[in-house]
């Protein structure tokens, strides 16, 4: 991620606040996509959002591009029958000075077969432009890279 010139909130207790805003977005969003609501995660989405993740040749584009992969991600894991999950950590959030916010994160996907041990599947990073629209975040554009493709 660039670093660019950022418009940095007034204090610390606003940052903080911004902060935990996304943290709870990202807990939602990933909430959605784990429970394979296609609909409501496209929703946390632009309408002309760009979806780019590994091993597609090409970026997802749109909400119903995005609920489809939402879909085809479902049907994989019932044909493998492993419940998979995705957590984030060590978020940075910047915000910029045309309001948007640039984030960046360690992503992790992990899958849990019945009866069975969990085991990572992914080691990711995962870079967004967030934008805020009617009241909350919504992902611009996202960009995730996993570690054993880098």
């Amino acid at each position: 991620m660039t670093t660019e010139i950022r418009n940095e909130p007034s204090g610390k207790l606003e940052f903080a606040s911004l902060y935990a805003q996304v943290e709870q977005f990202y807990a939602h969003q990933l909430e959605l996509f784990d429970a394979h609501d296609a609909e409501s995660w496209a929703g946390t989405f632009t309408e002309d959002a760009v979806f780019e993740v590994p091993p597609l040749s090409e970026p997802v584009r749109g909400r119903a591009g995005l609920a489809a992969n939402v879909r085809r991600d479902q049907a994989r894991q019932q044909r493998e029958g492993a419940c998979v999950r995705r957590w984030i950590g060590k978020l940075d959030v910047r915000p910029q000075f045309d309001g948007t916010l640039r984030t960046r994160c360690s992503a992790l996907a992990y899958a849990t077969p019945p009866g069975g041990d969990s085991r990572v599947l992914h080691v990711c990073v995962m870079e967004d432009v967030l934008v805020r629209s009617r009241s909350t975040w919504r992902t611009r554009h996202r960009r995730v890279t996993r570690d054993d493709l880098a």
